[in-house]
């Protein structure tokens, strides 16, 4: 399988005063391919949010490197990472949040085609494609982020994500707020726009039934380590690591 996202011995130390305090990432290195669906699991604190802060660009990472086709991004600033950005998006966990107050769902979608040139016009029409395809009626991209329900402004943060056709889209908790309907809702979707657009997913997420159902393979963390990793199935049913067995004696 060729390689979209390639992180090796990716480390985080966050200190104060010069003093280190902790590794909230230590010398984590896997791999992601192209049309691969990928979960990172763990408690809370084990370093997932750290891990995709990284990744993402939006931390520095303290050593190691981060691959992105094959392209070292670990240090990119400026044009780097809008290069960066055309090929790789995120949806965050609270939708109301990653969306200006200010504007309506359909501006917000539309606003990264307005960045790359596309005419407003041409762009809010683009925005109506896109918001259809995510199964979100059209005639909400009028309104306001917290004039929709929570799956309904999910909807528009994927459609967003969708708008400069990225090859991988990670997904940072992104159905923990979300009913079990809505979250059902959400994953089928995904799945779907996967055969469509061809994109690799990176799924963070503590949702143990929910990563086994969506996801190819699955790294599970622990003090900032990877200290298990396979295919979903394998690493659920059978764990070889005593955390791995404890955190999934925990929820089935």
């Amino acid at each position: 399988m060729q390689t979209l996202l390639r992180v090796e011995h990716l480390t985080k130390i966050f200190s104060t005063h010069g003093k280190e305090e902790y590794k909230a990432v230590d010398d984590v290195s896997f791999s992601l391919g192209y049309h691969e669906k990928l979960a990172v699991i763990g408690e809370s604190g084990s370093g997932k949010t750290t891990l995709i802060r990284m990744i993402t660009r939006l931390s520095d990472a303290t050593s190691g490197d981060i691959f992105l086709e094959e392209k070292n991004i670990t240090r990119a600033k400026g044009r780097g990472l809008k290069e960066i950005y055309q090929k790789m998006q995120m949806v965050f966990q609270m939708p109301l949040d990653s969306f200006d107050p200010r504007y309506r769902l359909g501006d917000g979608i539309a606003e990264s085609l307005i960045n790359q040139g596309m005419h407003r016009k041409e762009a809010w029409a683009e925005a109506e494609d896109l918001s259809v395809q995510c199964g979100l009626q059209k005639e909400l991209l009028t309104r306001y982020p917290h004039e929709v329900s929570g799956g309904q402004c999910q909807r528009a943060a994927i459609a967003r994500a969708l708008a400069i056709q990225p090859k991988l889209l990670i997904l940072d908790e992104a159905t923990s707020a979300l009913d079990v309907t809505v979250q059902k809702e959400i994953i089928g979707l995904l799945d779907q726009l996967q055969k469509d657009r061809d994109m690799s997913y990176l799924f963070i997420s503590h949702d143990i039934a929910l990563v086994q159902e969506f996801c190819d393979r699955i790294i599970v963390m622990k003090n900032g380590k990877i200290v298990e990793e396979g295919p979903s199935e394998e690493v659920i049913r059978s764990p070889k690591n005593a955390y791995t067995k404890l955190l999934m004696d925990s929820v089935l």
